[in-house]
């Protein structure tokens, strides 16, 4: 019994697993916030490349259409699918934009002779697998609709100025891939928006097509598709 009780005591003044013991019980907590810390800051950085994408198609095709000075800027079929090919690039292969999300070009005007300058919806142009419409109004909304009043947050809805403007209007649709799956991110979708004044006069009536023997993929709002 007498050795037994100085092996008590030996073990009640020995320290030397205490650190061990402490870093045991706070190693999963500290995993913890820094797997949530990392699953954050990836977010971030997905959300602002998305974003930052959406910017960059609305700026692109808000320039695009052939240079002349004899009559206002055409835009071709074959441009808007520059423009996306350039938003799979601006994007990056890691994203995986089109077959994770969808992109939807808008082109937002006045409805001719409407003199309360009434907006609507002139054409739309879709890529991308996401089962996703616009959340501003399809092509042709605003055409017998009075109470559209552009595409945009209620009450900060973008708005072109007279029936010679445009504005073309971005928004994307993406599902965020978490990279610890759902134990922190429970709601993956990033729904962004851009949007940019058509620069220098365009020829608003349609979308042309450069060889009409030959026409370009058309990039319909009703396909769900990864390519054109």
């Amino acid at each position: 019994m007498t050795r037994l009780g100085s092996l008590l005591q030996r073990l009640a003044r020995d320290t030397s697993g205490l650190a061990m013991t402490e870093l045991a019980l706070a190693t999963p907590l500290l995993l913890t916030a820094g797997l949530y810390g990392t699953e954050v800051a990836w977010l971030a950085l997905t959300h602002l490349k998305i974003s930052q994408t959406a910017m960059q198609i609305a700026d692109n095709a808000s320039r695009i259409g052939d240079t002349s000075m004899l009559e206002n800027r055409r835009i071709y079929e074959s441009d808007i699918d520059d423009v996306f090919a350039g938003a799979g690039i601006e994007a990056g292969k890691s994203t995986d934009l089109f077959n994770r999300g969808r992109v939807i070009i808008s082109s937002l005007e006045v409805v001719p002779g409407s003199p309360s300058k009434q907006q609507y919806i002139h054409w739309q142009r879709c890529l991308g697998t996401k089962d996703w419409s616009s959340t501003f109004g399809n092509e042709g909304a605003g055409l017998s609709d009075p109470t559209f009043k552009g595409m945009g947050p209620s009450g900060s809805e973008v708005t072109a100025y007279d029936e010679d403007d445009a504005v073309i209007f971005v928004e994307i649709a993406y599902d965020y891939q978490p990279l610890f799956g759902d134990v922190f991110i429970k709601d993956n979708l990033i729904n962004v928006y851009g949007a940019f004044n058509v620069r220098d006069s365009r020829d608003l009536s349609k979308i042309y097509q450069r060889d009409n023997a030959s026409p370009d993929p058309v990039a319909r709002c009703n396909k769900f598709s990864s390519s054109l």
